[in-house]
C-alpha cells in the first residue's frame, strides 16, 4: 500500500487544504526508501514517548515534508522548489533536533542539515527520478535558496507555516481543519522588505487569528521549559546509550524512533530501563530558580520560535505587529518571556 493511502482522514483533508492538486511527480519521490524513513521520526522530538505534553497522534517528518512541498507547489507551481521542500528534512536522524542538542546546536537546531545533499546523492531511487526529470541535485538540496520555502525568523515560510499547522493539529486545542482552511485561504505571495518573496496575509483579521492560535503552540514548543527538558533528557539518554555501545550515533540515521525504543527495552542495564520508564510515565515537570539536587534537573534553553507575518493593507505591506496591537503584544511577550531557570523531573539520572 502506498504511503498516502495509509494516512488518516484528517491528514488527507489537511493535504487538500494545502493544495487542491496533489502533483503526481511528488508521489514517486515520496515512495523512495530515503523519504519513507522519515515516517518513523517525530516532528516534536522525543515528546511522543512521555505524558508531559498531551499529543493526539504521531506526526512524522515525512508528513511535514509532504506538507511543505504542497504549500510551495500551491503558491509557486515550481517543481524544483517543491522538491527542495520535500527533501529539506531528508537528513533528519531519529529524535531529530535532539541530535542538534548533542552537537551543542541548542539555538539554531540546524546541525543535521549539512547531510542533505549526501542523503539525496546516496539514494539511487531519488537520483534516477531526478535524472529522468532533468533536475540537478544542486537545484533541490538546499531549500534555503527559495524564500517561499524557507527564510529567517520571524518571517513566514512554507516550512514554518507547515509545522505550525501540523504540530497545532497534533496537540489538542490549537488548530483544527476549519481554522487552518480559514487562515490558509487568506495567504498570498508578497514582497518583503528586501524585495524577496514571502507568504503573507490579505487582511489583518486572519493574520491575528494565525498569531493567536500559533501562540498556543509557541508556549509549548518555544518559551516553555517542557520541550527543553524533554530534549535535554533525550540528549543525555542517547549519549549514554551510545557511550554504553547499545547504539551508534550513525544508527540514528538508519533506525526509526520505535526501533531505538525497542533497543532501550532490550538493554541489560536495569537502571537505564527504570529511568526511561519513569520518564515515560511523567505527566508534569517541576520548576525552580535554583538547581534541585537528587532530581533530573536541567537549565537547558532551546530555539525561540515565533512568526511576525506580512499583511497586505490598503496603504502598504507591513508586518502584523505594525498594524495590530493584539499581535504586537503577543509577539513581544514571546520575545521576552523567561521560564524558570531550572526544570526537573522526580527521579535521578
Amino acid at each position: 500500500m502506498k504511503y498516502l493511502d495509509k494516512t488518516n482522514n484528517e491528514t488527507k483533508q489537511y493535504y487538500k487544504i494545502l493544495s487542491k492538486e496533489f502533483p503526481e511527480f511528488l508521489k514517486e519521490y515520496i515512495e523512495t526508501p530515503a523519504m519513507l524513513r522519515l515516517d518513523g521520526i517525530s516532528m516534536l522530538p522525543g515528546c511522543d514517548y512521555t505524558n508531559i505534553i498531551k499529543i493526539k497522534y504521531f506526526n512524522s517528518r515525512l508528513k511535514h515534508s509532504i506538507g511543505v512541498a504542497l504549500i510551495i507547489w500551491n503558491f509557486t507551481k515550481d517543481k524544483k522548489q517543491a522538491l527542495a521542500g520535500l527533501f529539506h528534512d531528508i537528513a533528519t536522524p531519529a529524535f531529530s533536533h535532539i541530535v542538534d542538542f548533542m552537537h551543542g546546536d541548542y539555538l539554531n537546531q540546524e546541525s543535521t542539515e549539512d547531510l542533505t545533499k549526501y542523503m539525496i546523492e546516496n539514494s539511487k531511487e531519488i537520483m534516477q527520478l531526478l535524472s529522468r526529470d532533468k533536475i540537478k541535485v544542486e537545484e533541490v538540496c538546499d531549500y534555503h535558496m527559495y524564500s517561499i520555502a524557507d527564510n529567517d525568523t520571524p518571517m513566514l515560510s512554507a516550512d514554518r507555516l507547515e509545522y505550525t499547522f501540523s504540530d497545532g493539529l497534533q496537540i489538542e486545542g490549537i488548530f483544527n481543519l476549519d481554522s487552518i482552511n480559514r487562515v490558509y485561504s487568506n495567504l498570498e505571495v508578497l514582497k518583503k522588505e528586501n524585495n524577496e518573496l514571502e507568504l503573507g496575509f490579505k487582511n489583518v483579521e486572519c493574520a491575528e487569528e494565525f498569531v493567536i492560535n500559533a501562540n498556543k503552540l509557541w508556549k509549548i514548543v518555544s518559551t516553555g521549559n517542557e520541550i527543553n527538558l524533554i530534549m535535554q533528557f533525550w540528549t543525555d539518554y542517547l549519549k549514554k546509550l551510545i557511550d554504553n555501545k547499545y547504539i551508534k550515533e550513525q544508527d540514528l540515521y538508519k533506525m526509526s524512533e520505535q526501533e531505538v525504543i525497542n533497543k532501550i527495552k532490550e538493554q541489560d542495564d536495569i537502571n537505564m530501563i527504570n529511568v526511561f520508564n519513569k520518564f515515560q510515565n511523567s505527566t508534569k515537570i517541576g520548576r525552580s530558580n535554583i538547581e534541585i539536587k537528587d532530581k533530573y534537573c536541567t537549565d537547558a534553553k532551546g530555539k525561540r520560535r515565533y512568526i511576525n507575518p506580512l499583511v497586505n493593507t490598503d496603504k502598504k505591506i507591513a508586518r502584523v505587529t505594525e498594524i495590530s496591537n493584539t499581535a504586537k503584544e503577543i509577539i513581544e511577550k514571546v520575545k521576552v518571556f523567561e521560564d524558570s531557570k531550572y526544570a526537573y523531573l522526580d527521579f535521578e539520572f
